[in-house]
């Protein structure tokens, strides 16, 4: 297992020592003890970047769109392999991991083909004196911090893109879940040969430090950040001072509306796919559900039975459907929510309380009668809990779910296909699941409104968030 830092494609330990055990959330041991960087390995890494960046971005667009191709290949090849590893450093179920590997893939997959369709222009100016160029080179070197929700995607959600336009990367992945990440980072460089310093990979213990020396370092041109929205502010006002571009995907309060006209068996299989998936620790969670007065009681029993039948276990487990949260804080966080919204009236019909025994373990629970001023209908949960709050007017279910200064998504569930169109165009979120609970594709462009980020992953979007615009003007 690989442990130590990725830097000029070499392995290394951090130059000041330091370590982080990643422990296994299912039973809390120690899986591993990874090489944490010091701000010298960070330089040493954004340097390593730019001068493999110069020769990348010389490389045939084909060429490059061959390496991302090769880069899905030997992900599809190794998947089970690297999402044994997910499920050892995060929890999450292994259907969830094989699953997220696949869809981690496909970004360089689609990539790949966008890799040789970054398109320019050429015009002639208003008073025809003057031709236009215009054409979309890399931006250079990028820095990309992740979570540790999703080890792979949202890895290769920016570095396939990032790759595809030219760029080189440097990557601080989670302390709680870098294996994954120096996985990938040995598969591309051993089995697809991607040059040296393409890719580097830092990770650190405390991320501040490191990552203002990488975001003050003359060579790093963006920052490209997946996490919480305080850090996302933290982390704009930083690259302010270098005037840095920017992408963000930050945190979510998505609302789940629930039309009493809705097939409510359908909405249960949503909401169950948009609460529960990866074990609710995701940004797109349903986080409120909004659910009209007239069928309040129906749809919360036929989801508290959907959610209490669901099981939880170890993901190395065969047919476990839950896995833990990510550490004792998540857990801790998570009962707050519940106990308040317990003591301000509302009544948990399911779960409700910490799972005895190894490992961090909160079962599926199911709230009503929960005030929509609640904490846990005004934080994001990250957590298997569904918090169902009612609504009488469409307006007023309009109304609720943009009542947050978040906006990833919501989602609706109704048979009223107008209604359907009219209410998703209301809602203030940069994605919307019409009678769907997921949504992600990597054709599709990823992001939110408000508080929850800035620039889109994936379409054609996401490879021109890692291009400049550079305009020629010519005569002939």
């Amino acid at each position: 297992m690989q442990t130590q830092l990725v830097i000029n494609g070499e392995r290394r330990e951090g130059s000041d020592g330091e370590t982080v055990d990643v422990l296994n959330p299912a039973n809390g041991a120690v899986i591993a003890t990874v090489a944490c960087g010091s701000i010298a390995d960070m330089e040493a890494a954004c340097d390593a970047a730019a001068a493999a960046q110069k020769v990348w971005a010389k490389v045939a667009p084909r060429e490059r769109a061959e390496k991302l191709r090769a880069c899905y290949d030997v992900m599809m090849a190794n998947r089970d392999a690297l999402a044994s590893i997910i499920v050892a450093e995060h929890g999450k179920p292994m259907a969830d991991a094989i699953g997220e590997i696949t869809y981690a893939a496909e970004f360089f997959r689609w990539n790949s083909e966008e890799a040789v369709r970054l398109h320019g222009s050429v015009g002639t100016n208003p008073a025809g004196t003057t031709k236009m160029i215009v054409h979309h080179p890399p931006v250079g070197v990028v820095l990309m911090v992740t979570p540790w929700n999703f080890p792979a995607a949202m890895i290769t959600r920016k570095m396939a893109p990032a790759l595809g336009a030219g760029n080189a990367v440097v990557i601080k992945p989670a302390k709680e879940t870098p294996l994954t990440a120096l996985a990938l980072a040995d598969l591309f460089e051993n089995e697809v040969g991607l040059p040296k310093g393409l890719i580097n990979m830092v990770t650190t213990k405390s991320a501040s430090a490191p990552v203002k020396a990488a975001m003050d370092h003359k060579a790093i041109r963006m920052i490209s950040f997946t996490g919480s929205t305080p850090i996302g502010q933290t982390l704009l006002k930083q690259a302010a001072d270098r005037v840095l571009k920017v992408t963000m995907e930050l945190g979510g309060n998505a609302p789940f509306i629930v039309f009493a006209d809705a097939d409510l068996d359908l909405a249960v299989e949503g909401a169950i796919v948009a609460k529960m998936r990866h074990s609710a620790e995701t940004c797109t969670a349903a986080n409120r559900f909004i659910v009209e007065e007239s069928v309040m009681d129906e749809f919360g029993k036929k989801l508290a039975d959907a959610m209490s039948a669901l099981k939880v276990a170890d993901g190395s487990e065969a047919g476990s459907e839950v896995g833990p949260l990510i550490n004792q804080d998540a857990i801790d966080n998570v009962d707050r929510l519940v106990t308040s919204a317990v003591a301000g009236g509302a009544t948990a019909i399911t779960g409700g309380a910490p799972l005895d025994g190894p490992g961090f373990f909160y079962p599926p629970t199911v709230l009503t009668n929960v005030s929509r001023d609640a904490d846990v209908a005004c934080e994001e949960i990250f957590g298997p809990v569904a918090p169902l709050i009612g609504f009488t007017t469409e307006d007023q279910a309009i109304e609720m779910a943009n009542d947050t200064e978040y906006g990833l998504i919501g989602y609706v569930y109704t048979q009223d296909l107008s209604r359907g169109l009219r209410v998703s165009e209301q809602i203030e979120a940069g994605m919307i699941g019409l009678n769907r609970g997921a949504v992600s594709d990597p054709a599709a462009p990823f992001g939110g409104m408000k508080q929850s980020g800035l620039g889109r992953e994936g379409a054609s979007e996401g490879i021109y968030e890692f291009c400049e615009t550079q305009y020629i003007a010519t005569s002939w």
